[in-house]
């Protein structure tokens, strides 16, 4: 399994992945799950894949020659496209064309064709964008509204993100969010691993010199770890217990309801149960 996140900020793009790729509890691999295309004072972009490995290997080779027609006009890649949008089709395009070639095999061998993707970056002459794209390469793109996306094991790490981040977060908050939601999936879910990828793209630069590897050594990390945890147990501690007999507490736990009551049978002792 995996766990990829993407944030999309008016001051920039985060992207952070962790590495575990494993079939049972005996075959744990290490594969990057993140790439990166660059082309200087013209065009950054992100890839993050999470699903069938196999897939999404072929699909970010396929990708870097995949072409799609548009018209009498030259054939449209990631390296010429004018927009993200662009990009984007031609990812699509080249993750159909693995389900043509791979799709029927891996029917017959009785596997789905998994893969999911975060792209972002931005083009020259647009702004930044960043989508959600699907095994059958149509895709979705954020918004204002919707800032990040996930793809893999997001559950454990979604809460954190939906509680902090807003169009308007730092680039820095936004990594070090990020950087919490993955610790989160990490102590929950074995299936996501060390190392990790980290990127911080800040907008109109068309570079990244903020990207790092992130080990079980990394000091950052470390304390990320150590300290969320140990935070999450003062607030813990800081809130009250519950009253059940209410009395003079300020949010008493058991009050009257003229909505809901609880549904209960209550046996007398002479009373046959069937």
């Amino acid at each position: 399994m995996t766990y990829c996140i993407g944030i999309r900020l008016n001051a920039g793009l985060v992207f952070l992945s962790d590495s575990r790729t494993n079939a049972g509890v005996d075959a744990i691999s290490t594969f990057r799950k993140m790439m990166v295309y660059e082309k200087a004072d013209d065009r950054f972009m992100v890839l993050l894949s999470a699903g069938n490995l196999s897939i999404s290997q072929s699909v970010r080779e396929i990708l870097q020659v995949e072409k799609i027609h548009n018209g009498d006009n030259e054939p449209i890649t990631i390296w010429n496209a004018t927009s993200m949008f662009d990009a984007a089709r031609v990812l699509g395009s080249a993750v159909r064309r693995v389900y043509e070639q791979d799709g029927p095999a891996l029917r017959a061998a009785g596997i789905d064709f998994n893969v999911s993707m975060i792209f972002g970056g931005q083009i020259k002459g647009e702004a930044m964008r960043m989508f959600l794209v699907y095994s059958a390469g149509n895709f979705i793109e954020a918004t204002r509204e919707t800032c990040f996306f996930q793809v893999g094991e997001s559950k454990y790490g979604k809460p954190i993100l939906d509680r902090v981040l807003t169009p308007i977060t730092p680039l820095d908050e936004a990594a070090k969010c990020a950087l919490v939601s993955m610790d989160s999936t990490l102590k929950s879910n074995l299936s996501v691993g060390l190392p990790l990828d980290l990127v911080v793209y800040q907008e109109g630069s068309f570079k990244a010199d903020q990207v790092v590897c992130i080990d079980d050594d990394n000091p950052y990390f470390k304390m990320i770890h150590t300290t969320w945890g140990q935070r999450l147990r003062e607030v813990f501690e800081a809130i009250d217990d519950p009253r059940w007999d209410g009395g003079d507490a300020d949010h008493p736990l058991m009050v009257g309801s003229g909505r809901f009551e609880t549904v209960r049978k209550i046996t007398t002792p002479n009373e046959k149960i069937v």
